[in-house]
């Protein structure tokens, strides 16, 4: 039973779930709290089943439970109202009783168990009972709304894999006061979330990966909802395991935050990789900082990365895998836009109901909500902008206009932007070209830059403060922070992606937008790249060749910014990987062109490139600076004389060829002729030497058991010369590696850990085939 901060018995709106949901819920707290296999059934022929036990009733040991019951056949009925403090009365079950006697004469009822969300009085329940046994059940039970409150406030478990309760009661009620108190702050941060919330096979996945391994990473196409899993996991750790929620930016923050000494810590890191692209800097910080994290994972931590499936793809070859087992485990791993048809509709179901659609908007559309949740692909951020006015203004309520907008909502959206008036428009570029992660700080203090957006976009300050209020709750949302911080952010990141396409048509909004975003929002939010190229994802915005000058002296600016202390360094060093990210990637030929004549020192950062050089981002730099050919031959000269001493003192094998080898620098800066120069100055230089150098490394490397550059670079060398037939130098490397093997210290013991399996988890529930549904899951969505 948990601790309880306010008197009183808890009371749960129950009302407000479809019959659906409500069903689900039952057999969910059945299973719970009697430790029984409950099948459910689905409401169309069902014979006035909702769901039945077979075999011998096991009394449970909890208090709550039902005792004292025959065996079976036990028949689960389920009655939903959607009023409020309704009262079930005997009348309202004539159906059911005629249904009964038919089930008790073919012999699958002795035990017929009824529950209700409405009230039960006294008085009706013997009534029920009455007639029930009067059909000839040996063993009616009427279980109503307040029982079922009473099981999911005292049953954590149960509210961890239904964490959709704790938006329907009082949680001063249910969670003790450290609980109540985290997931309160939580809960604040998006109220809508945590109501529409659907419990899917992803969830519980994530859930028993979270409960059994302390770790969980939720991929997904943008919009399938991972921070929304992973805000339910927050809530749900926080009541069953009293974790303090922590929602740290970085790898090393998450390190810095890390309390041996406290063992409930719950750390939630969201595009753990990069918010809308892969940025490198954070994915070598968890390369490097994954040892780390695994121990306080085995020291009792919770972590819940989230990332986007084609950022993660981009991280993943760069993390090493390899060396850490816990993320290639299959339970660990979850793909939130796996969903079943039924979670999809239950998913488009919430957010219609929360919506705030008129009952008869709803009524046309109900014929086609089925094929709405049927749309490829499937969005629940879709599904919420369908259920909301400010979206759908203008559309056409038939089957192929819903479809479509559910599957291909960007020029919908682009439209919707446009019908937006110039306040809701500064409004939006406001908090479109901020820099800070969290959002625009409310309330609005603005700097002489963000007075100039809201000008230049024919807008007032008073006015554009007022239509913030205004698309709160659609376009944009007000998070308070865990600082206690209220900030105002795009609702979802699309609705971000979307104003930034829009942005692109209104050519006397851009070079505003541009001039009031911070350096950081430059960097990760724009490209300079031709305008008929194809569009990187998680690219938001492309700036066209006229501003690319203005451009290149930001940016160099920003990189060349210097600072003194240690905190400053730091920051100079995110600085430059971050323009060394851009320019790699996002610059076309001219704008390169344009950031060389605004960087003199540029050519001299590039040569002070380290190992290994194929994850500097230095030698891209230069290797797509040659490819556009704006590479000073003296300056490629002097990167092959790095990257040779490189080869043979790091040792690094970077510039040797491999089947990745369109993504490798180094087959861009070198010719064949260079390359096998190479090959011949390891052949001369290091393999005579390998035995001492071998043992100089492992020396040297002996703090830092997770650094394998020496053992990769030994590998490919012996690979390579085999390859080339050169069986005595690939010997040698060979005999290197064991040595190195040998005399190096026994990597982190946390790399391959593997917690013991939970001895109290439950076994799977058996007698669980689905029947075909037949009634309409959005039967009642117009009541």
């Amino acid at each position: 039973m948990s601790e309880t901060v306010a008197p009183g018995s808890p009371r749960f709106a129950l009302h407000t779930l479809g019959w659906r949901a409500f069903q689900d819920l039952c057999a969910a707290v059945l299973r719970e709290v009697w430790g029984q296999s409950v099948q459910a059934f689905a409401d169309s022929n069902d014979g006035g089943r909702d769901g039945a036990f077979y075999g011998t009733w096991q009394p449970p040991d909890e208090p709550g439970g039902v005792r004292d019951l025959l065996p079976g056949p036990f028949v689960l009925q389920c009655k939903h109202t959607k009023k409020a403090d309704a009262t079930l009365a005997p009348s309202e079950l004539e159906d059911e009783f005629t249904k009964v006697r038919a089930l008790v004469e073919r012999g699958v009822c002795a035990t017929y168990v009824l529950l209700t969300n409405a009230r039960v009085s006294g008085q009706s329940e013997e009534e029920i009972q009455r007639r029930l046994r009067a059909c000839g059940v040996a063993h009616p039970l009427v279980l109503d709304g307040q029982w079922l409150s009473d099981m999911i406030a005292s049953h954590r478990g149960l509210r961890m894999f239904i964490p959709r309760v704790y938006g329907l009661g009082d949680l001063p009620q249910i969670l003790d006061e450290r609980a109540y108190t985290q997931a309160l702050v939580l809960m604040k941060s998006a109220p809508e979330q945590v109501s529409t919330f659907v419990v899917t096979s992803a969830y519980r996945k994530a859930a028993r990966a979270l409960r059994d391994h302390g770790f969980v990473l939720l991929v997904g196409d943008p919009a399938v909802g991972k921070s929304v899993i992973a805000l339910m996991l927050a809530i749900s750790a926080a009541d069953n395991w009293g974790c303090a929620a922590i929602k740290p930016r970085t790898s090393d923050e998450l390190v810095q935050r890390w309390n041996p000494h406290e063992k409930d810590q719950f750390f939630w890191l969201d595009d753990a990789f990069g918010a809308v692209r892969h940025e490198e800097i954070l994915t070598h910080a968890w390369a490097r900082d994954l040892p780390h994290v695994m121990s306080a994972v085995k020291n009792g931590a919770r972590i819940v990365l989230t990332s986007r499936n084609y950022i993660y793809n981009e991280a993943r070859p760069l993390l090493k895998p390899y060396a850490y087992p816990l993320l290639h485990e299959q339970q660990v791993t979850v793909d939130v836009a796996d969903l079943a048809r039924a979670e999809r509709q239950q998913i488009l179901y919430n957010h219609l109901a929360a919506g705030d659609q008129p009952t008869d908007v709803l009524s046309r559309m109900k014929p086609h909500l089925e094929a709405a949740a049927d749309a490829e692909p499937f969005r629940p951020e879709a599904a919420r902008r369908l259920g909301l006015q400010a979206f759908t203004t203008g559309l056409s309520l038939n089957r192929e206009s819903i479809t479509s907008f559910m599957a291909r909502p960007r020029q919908l959206l682009i439209d919707v932007y446009d019908q937006l008036d110039v306040h809701a428009h500064a409004a939006l570029a406001l908090v479109y070209a901020t820099g800070q992660d969290k959002g625009l700080p409310s309330p609005l203090a603005l700097d002489p830059a963000q007075r100039d957006i809201i000008e230049r976009a024919g807008a007032t300050p008073g006015a554009t403060s007022r239509a913030m209020t205004t698309l709160t709750g659609t376009f944009l949302t007000e998070a308070t922070a865990l600082d206690g911080q209220t900030y105002w952010s795009f609702h979802h990141p699309t609705l971000r992606e979307g104003f930034a396409t829009w942005l692109t048509t209104q050519t006397h909004l851009l070079p505003i937008v541009l001039t009031g975003m911070t350096d950081r929002a430059l960097l990760s939010r724009t490209d300079c790249l031709p305008v008929d190229s194809k569009q990187r994802q998680g690219t938001l915005l492309r700036i066209p060749p006229p501003l690319y000058q203005a451009t290149a002296q930001r940016i160099s600016a920003f990189r060349r910014h210097r600072g003194s202390s240690p905190t400053d360094l730091q920051e100079e060093y995110e600085r430059q990987q971050s323009v060394l990210s851009y320019l790699s990637r996002d610059g076309s030929d001219d704008f390169l062109r344009a950031y060389l004549m605004a960087d003199s020192e540029l050519h001299t950062v590039l040569l002070n490139f380290g190992a290994p050089a194929r994850d500097d981002l230095r030698t891209r730099v230069l290797a797509r600076l040659h490819r556009a050919d704006l590479l000073p031959e003296d300056i490629r000269q002097q990167a092959i004389a790095r990257m040779t001493d490189l080869a043979v003192t790091a040792p690094d094998a970077s510039w040797i060829e491999d089947d990745d080898w369109q993504k490798q620098p180094w087959h861009v800066l070198l010719s064949d002729r260079e390359r096998e120069g190479l090959f011949e100055h390891v052949r001369r230089e290091l393999v005579p030497r390998l035995e001492q150098r071998v043992e100089d490394w492992a020396a040297e490397f002996n703090d830092y058991p997770d650094n394998d550059l020496v053992e990769d670079a030994l590998f490919c060398y012996a690979k390579a010369f085999e390859r080339r037939l050169d069986d005595d130098a690939a010997g040698e490397f060979d005999q290197a590696c064991d040595i190195y093997q040998q005399v190096r210290e026994d990597p982190d013991e946390s790399h391959g850990w593997a917690p013991e399996p939970d001895p109290r988890r439950r076994k799977t529930p058996q007698n669980t085939h689905p029947i075909p549904e037949q009634r309409s899951l959005f039967d009642d969505i117009d009541h």
